[in-house]
């Protein structure tokens, strides 16, 4: 038995020379849960529908296999026909990323799940019996498991779309010779901007004065009404001057002439250069120079800064980097910015902090139990609290859907590794082919793969 494909259209996606219209595609479904379709002009969309009442195993078939439990699971293929089947997690921004994977030969299928976080059985059906590599996020759980049931799929090639894979057990992805990428490079500056965006918020209370005036509580000027910091000619410090660290630092000491002092394993020597040079700038224009210190410690940035922005790596040194004994080392009315990693800070210790001192301040864009905030976090109306939108600008977010996907595609092509993942302009020029490479892969050196001289 056999189903034709509803030939109604839906709404049409955005026209690409790269994918062909499709006319009638053919499943077979004997055997088969319910199943519905709807084609659009140039893509597929398909639910599977568990049957109703049903305590019999799902069967497999083709495109995915199902659990006994599985739930209901949509997607939208791109290039049915494609030689090489890549699964995406999410739907991800824009349509770059999809066509240069269809320009390869790839059919592509998109996960259109209305769930935020998909388990590992939801993934495991995803994967299927045969599938070539996986773009997936950092809410989902990628261990023995998931790289178990993508390498007996044929697949060898799996990609966050992040910088970080807290969430990746490498050493298992490297027993099963699966790739890891990554996608450094991208997220610099729009992290930069989020962490001084809350740092301005913060010390100007803007979060409060914004919901007092929606509350209707306003009803004329007064001079202690909602004061704040003044944050030019303050001290700004950073704990781990790297690419994101040292770039809010530039951002904070041009744009409000604040001092800086941070602490590194490493000297930032460019960072030092750029504030050295824009103090000698001020100072020929008749203002106070701006000045800096590499601090021997980090508690010396603690106890000297007024705004302490955190960007260091997560790793056992750093977990609760920021703890109830640190806190304490503070100023009264110091402001505290984390768009890092959530565990970085003791979150309970925090709240504590923050209760018993009104006058300090914090804004978070990550969590320690991510999605959940620690009890009382989010009473204090002297935090700042964002849902992990750090790298969520729109460019950012396309390129990190670019990266990702040139990463599974250039070990499904056999492309060697890009030899600097933080120089990816190349591959986001959208006037031009990316190099035949794969972007960033983590275990690259484990893998042995060989690195580009491209």
């Amino acid at each position: 038995m056999q189903m034709r494909v509803n030939t109604q259209k839906s709404t049409p996606h955005r026209k690409s020379k790269c994918v062909p219209p499709l006319d009638t595609v053919v499943l077979p479904i004997a055997n088969q849960p319910n199943q519905q379709f709807e084609k659009a002009s140039r893509v597929i969309k398909l639910t599977l529908i568990s049957p109703a009442k049903s305590q019999q195993p799902i069967p497999s078939f083709s495109i995915f296999k199902f659990s006994e439990m599985a739930k209901p699971v949509s997607i939208e293929v791109w290039n049915p026909n494609g030689k090489y089947r890549v699964v995406s997690t999410k739907s991800m921004p824009g349509t770059r990323w999809i066509n240069l994977l269809v320009q390869q030969d790839c059919r592509v299928e998109i996960c259109t799940e209305k769930k935020t976080i998909l388990s590992v059985e939801d993934i495991i059906a995803l994967i299927g019996n045969k599938c070539d590599g996986v773009i997936g996020q950092l809410t989902e759980d990628w261990g023995e498991t998931l790289f178990s049931a993508l390498s007996k799929a044929g697949g060898k090639s799996f990609s966050n779309m992040a910088v970080g894979y807290n969430n990746v057990d490498v050493d298992a992805a490297t027993k099963y010779g699966v790739a890891v990428g990554n996608t450094p490079g991208v997220l610099t500056e729009t992290t930069a901007e989020l962490a001084a965006s809350l740092s301005l918020a913060a010390s100007r209370r803007i979060v409060e004065a914004d919901g007092f005036m929606r509350a209707g509580l306003y009803d004329g000027w007064l001079p202690h009404l909602f004061v704040g910091n003044l944050l030019k000619g303050q001290t700004v410090g950073v704990i781990g001057a790297g690419r994101i660290g040292s770039a809010y630092a530039r951002m904070m000491i041009e744009g409000f002439k604040m001092n800086l002092i941070y602490y590194d394993l490493y000297q930032a020597t460019r960072l030092e250069k750029f504030v050295t040079a824009y103090g000698q700038f001020l100072k020929a224009s008749g203002e106070q120079p701006v000045t800096w210190k590499r601090a021997s410690s980090m508690d010396e940035v603690l106890q000297v800064a007024d705004v302490i922005s955190l960007h260091p790596i997560l790793d056992k040194t750093t977990y609760h980097l920021i703890n109830k004994e640190r806190l304490s080392k503070m100023k009264k009315e110091a402001i505290l910015i984390n768009c890092s990693r959530g565990p970085v800070v003791d979150e309970e210790a925090l709240v504590e902090h923050l209760k018993q001192n009104p006058m300090f301040r914090v804004g978070l864009d990550v969590f320690e139990d991510e999605p959940y905030m620690k009890p009382g976090l989010a009473d204090m109306k002297n935090a700042i609290v964002v849902p992990h939108i750090a790298s969520a600008s729109k460019w950012t977010r396309e390129g990190m859907a670019t990266l990702a996907a040139l990463n599974v595609l250039g070990k499904i092509k056999g492309y060697p590794i890009w030899s600097n993942p933080n120089q990816v302009d190349p591959f986001l020029d959208e006037n031009s082919p990316p190099p035949a490479a794969s972007p960033s892969i983590v275990n690259a050196k484990a893998l042995g793969l060989p690195v580009s001289k491209l």
